[in-house]
């Protein structure tokens, strides 16, 4: 009988039922004899009368164990797998087929390998009953306990999860020992596939358990929200009100809406979403619309910078420029501003007092150090973790449009493979093109324009030229004694005695206590050093009064201390012996020692250059740590000299016999630029004609070969660094006669300034007698004979 769906194995009961008339016959033919019945299993199960080609030729012989017709026709039967057995032939009788069978007998011989492999298969089937959903694990382990490996290859075939043809694959091998092998094979791909199963069905369910925990939560805030009264309105419509009433471009405010319907389609616990939810808050977060009111009154304005600022009264004239220049025009421009100068002179204070004198908001952004162009920029919003840059952010930390921004230390910026800050800065200080500045995080147009741009730096060399060219450069010099000591008087003692907690009555500075200070115990060209030597006083003042008010022997408190008067007598009692030493004092006018005057980043600074001559053969040596145009200018000197010998008083030939050594103190200090020439020239002149330089006068200027003194620049620092150290006369260029009106007046009034145009003047003023000049023929020999011997040249 051909059967369907169904593989039937040896020694298992199975029960089915039998429909089809052939199938009838063959069953009632069989229960009229032994009962005994072929069964094999037809090819395709949607044919109803299969051929005998269309047959499996392996199947199992079974006894008919119990049979029950149906009401409907069809009979239902309990079979009892025999033996397996291999069609021979088949032939059609009366309607149903008989067949002649072949049956194999197998004798297993028993052995630790037959043990080993019954041992695992029984192991591996008892996993598989485990993890399998559709077997009673006790019903499975009763049925495997036989002794017979061909029983128990069948009993576990029949039992797997397996196709009707790896079943039917599985009956036709007759060798118990190879069929048992194979069982093993397929209860390690079943038990692979079914913890495979598990894995995934527990992922799953975890991740479900986690959705409807989120869910059920999610719901039940909504719920208790609701009944409070603030669930009327979900977050979404919130998002959607903010950004209608932000006061966004048009551009920006497309783009938050559309941003606004990803998120309303995203689940509320993705990553997506909290990324759009970040980037919205962003949009909403920086000010659109918010302005400071201003304040515009000039007067106020004056009153602001003179109380918290003595001196610079050119920044002070520009900034009340700029206030009337808003009051006349209704929308004008931000304005873009660099102060340059020294540290300590008042820079960054000084763009908190613009910020106060015009009413808005004051925020500061350090650029020292920066070298990614991100910081200004932003990050793209593909990045985890993105955010917009530090324009941006600090334009919410504002929270209006037009704040008083400064960027402090903008010649600190440095780049690498990030990109270059500077760079980056140029769109947003451009006022041509800062109305539309695009951060990479919002990426939308964002207008600066109304942002007051103030820019701080302590040299302008290391800050791009095109940087540069967008800012408007206001130099801030260094202070005069005078106005340290007024800056001293009016908020350093001030300031000091609040931070120490000393009152008027226990502490007082006298002027001349405070001009000891600066010029004695301090050399720059701020104050900082002066506010820390007065906090200095300040902390032993109070030390000694708090000693003074301890308890006596008797436990009483003892009477409010004696005022301290710090005048010039007591400030070393204070602090020490003076840290500089009175230049002026212990100087002489001597040969081939000349005064020059440099710049440095920290202000001015007086420069002493000697120079003097040795038996050799024409070398000139350089020393001090001198830069590469500083060396071409001491070369230059000497070849003015060379060139002017007769007008020097100097044989022609001089140089043949002698070696000429310039040097600069301090040794250990870099030094370099242009404006030493004519100090240079004039230590050497000096030292070849043995005429002693006046110590009393300083002198700047770059020189040429034809002895021309052209221009230099930080004028300003330069006398004031003279002034400094006592000298009250000075050699400049006349071309810097220009610059006259950046000088305080003080100063002017107090030195005595020459200009001058070519060397010849430079040395008439500076050494302390005239040159007489010799005929061009004269030569070394001859010029020794005229002179005295103790002025006779080498």
């Amino acid at each position: 009988m051909p059967v369907r769906d169904v593989v039937i194995f040896p020694h298992m009961m199975t029960p089915f039922v039998v429909g089809r008339d052939s199938s009838v016959r063959a069953l009632e033919e069989a229960l009229g004899g032994d009962k005994r019945i072929f069964l094999a299993t037809q090819h395709d199960a949607s044919t109803d009368e299969p051929r005998p080609a269309e047959i499996y030729s392996v199947g199992t012989i079974v006894n008919i164990v119990q049979s029950l017709r149906l009401p409907d026709g069809n009979i239902k039967v309990l079979v009892e797998g025999i033996e397996r057995g291999k069609i021979v032939s088949v032939a059609d009788d009366e309607g149903f087929f008989r067949a002649v069978v072949k049956v194999a007998h197998y004798k297993v011989e028993a052995g630790p390998q037959l043990e080993a492999l019954v041992s695992r298969v029984t192991t591996l089937f008892e996993q598989y009953i485990k993890l399998s959903q559709n077997l009673n694990y006790e019903t499975m382990i009763a049925a495997i306990r036989v002794d017979d490996p061909g029983k128990l290859s069948d009993t576990i075939g029949a039992n797997l999860q397996l196709t009707i043809e790896e079943k039917q694959e599985l009956l036709e091998i007759f060798d118990p020992i190879e069929r048992l092998t194979r069982v093993a094979e397929l209860l390690d791909i079943e038990i692979e596939k079914l913890n495979v199963d598990r894995t995934i069905q527990g992922r799953v369910k975890r991740q479900m358990e986690r959705a409807q925990k989120e869910y059920y939560l999610n719901e039940k805030i909504k719920a208790i929200q609701k009944e409070l009264g603030r669930g009327e309105k979900s977050e979404i419509d919130e998002l959607k009100k903010k950004i209608e009433t932000a006061g966004m471009t048009k551009d920006a405010l497309e783009k938050a809406m559309a941003e606004l319907k990803r998120l309303e389609n995203m689940p509320p616990m993705s990553a997506e979403s909290t990324v759009s939810r970040n980037y919205l808050e962003w949009l909403l977060a920086v000010p659109w619309k918010q302005k400071s009111k201003e304040i515009r009154d000039l007067k106020f304005a004056e009153e602001v910078l003179e109380s918290d600022h003595y001196g610079l009264e050119k920044i002070k004239e520009r900034i009340l420029e700029f206030l009337a220049v808003r009051r006349l025009v209704k929308n004008p421009r931000g304005s873009i501003l660099c102060f340059v100068g020294a540290p300590g002179v008042g820079k960054t204070s000084l763009g908190m007092s613009v910020a106060k004198a015009t009413g808005r908001k004051f925020i500061r952004l350090s650029l020292g150090g920066v070298r990614d162009e991100a910081e200004i920029r932003g990050h793209r919003r593909t990045y985890i973790g993105a955010l917009p840059g530090q324009i941006i952010q600090m334009m919410r930390k504002a929270g209006t449009r037009n704040p008083v921004f400064m960027l402090d230390e903008v010649d600190k910026m440095s780049m690498d493979f990030r990109g270059d800050p500077s760079a980056a800065l140029l769109e947003v200080l451009d006022p041509e093109q800062n109305y539309m500045f695009m951060d990479h995080y919002l990426d939308v147009e964002y207008d600066l324009s109304q942002v007051f741009f103030i820019a701080t730096a302590n040299v302008l060399h290391t800050v791009p030229p095109a940087l540069q060219d967008r800012m408007e450069v206001i130099r801030l010099s260094g202070y005069t004694e005078l106005e340290k000591l007024e800056i001293a008087k009016r908020f350093l003692v001030k300031k000091q005695r609040k931070e120490t907690g000393l009152s008027d009555k226990l502490v007082e500075f006298s002027d001349e206590g405070l001009m000891t200070l600066v010029q004695y115990y301090t050399r720059e060209a701020g104050v900082r050093n002066l506010e820390r030597e007065i906090g200095n006083i300040c902390r032993k003042v109070a030390r000694r009064s708090v000693n003074a008010m301890a308890p006596g022997a008797d436990g009483k408190e003892q009477a409010q201390p004696e005022r301290a008067v710090i005048s010039a007598a007591l400030v070393p009692e204070y602090l020490g012996p003076l840290k500089f030493r009175d230049t002026e004092a212990d100087k002489s006018n001597e040969i081939g020692a000349a005064v020059g005057l440099a710049w440095t980043e920290v202000g001015g600074q007086i420069l002493t250059t000697e120079a003097t001559i040795m038996d050799g053969k024409g070398k000139l040596t350089t020393t001090g740590k001198l830069g590469d145009v500083m060396q071409e200018s001491a070369q230059a000197a000497m070849s003015y000299t060379r060139s002017r010998a007769h007008q020097l008083g100097l044989p022609r030939d001089f140089y043949r016999n002698l070696d000429i050594h310039v040097h600069v103190p301090e040794g250990a200090i870099p030094k370099d630029g242009p404006s030493a020439g004519i100090t240079l020239a004039t230590a050497i002149v000096s030292a070849l004609t043995k005429i002693p330089v006046r110590c009393d006068i300083a002198m700047t200027g770059e020189i040429t070969l034809r002895g021309r003194v052209l221009p230099i620049g930080g004028l300003k620092e330069k006398l004031l660094a003279a002034r400094r150290h006592g000298i009250r006369e000075a050699i400049v260029p006349k071309d810097n006669e220009k610059d006259l009106p950046d000088i305080p007046e003080a100063i002017r009034g107090e030195m005595k300034l020459h200009f001058v145009e070519s060397m010849d003047e430079v040395l008439k003023i500076a050494l302390e007698r005239e040159i007489i000049a010799l005929p061009l023929a004269a030569t070394v020999e001859q010029i020794a004979a005229q002179q005295p011997s103790e002025e006779k040249l080498h």
